[in-house]
Formats: structure tokens, sequence, C-alpha cells
């Protein structure tokens, strides 16, 4: 194998490992939106920023399974 195969091997795996870890924080942001009191408001992060807003519990959380659904697309396409 060549110095270049094994570089880009080793790259590509990184990329696996930090998918994974997105996939994991995905999964726990998920669960516990999923497991919010109807009542209990939601915020979310302005992009780079550190400024949250209100925002809409389930909107947020159709948006989190669609943000999951991606990062699982993108893991299988690798």
């Amino acid at each position: 194998m060549s110095l270049k195969g094994s570089d880009n091997l080793t790259e590509q795996s990184a990329l696996k490992e930090e998918l994974n870890k997105k996939i994991k924080e995905q999964k726990v942001i998920l669960d516990e939106l999923s497991n919010l009191k109807k009542n209990r408001k939601v915020y979310i992060q302005q992009r780079n920023s550190n400024i949250f807003f209100l925002a809409d519990r389930s909107q947020t959380l159709s948006s989190c399974k669609n943000d999951l659904d991606n990062l699982k697309r993108e893991l299988q396409n690798i």
C-alpha cells in the first residue's frame, strides 16, 4: 500500500469517527427533546455566537431528526 493510500484511509477513518461522534450527540439531543414536558421552553443557539433564542419545541425536534438523518446518510456514503 502506498503512503498516499494510507493517508487516505487514515483521513477516512477520522471522518467516520467524527461523524459517529456527531450522530451520538444528535441522538442525545433528540432524546432530551423527546422527554421534555410539553410546557417546557426550548432555546436554540445562534451560530457562532453565545446568543440563545426561544424556539418551538416541535420544530426543533423535527430539525434535529433531519440533521440525524443527514448525518447517517453521510456516514453511509463514505
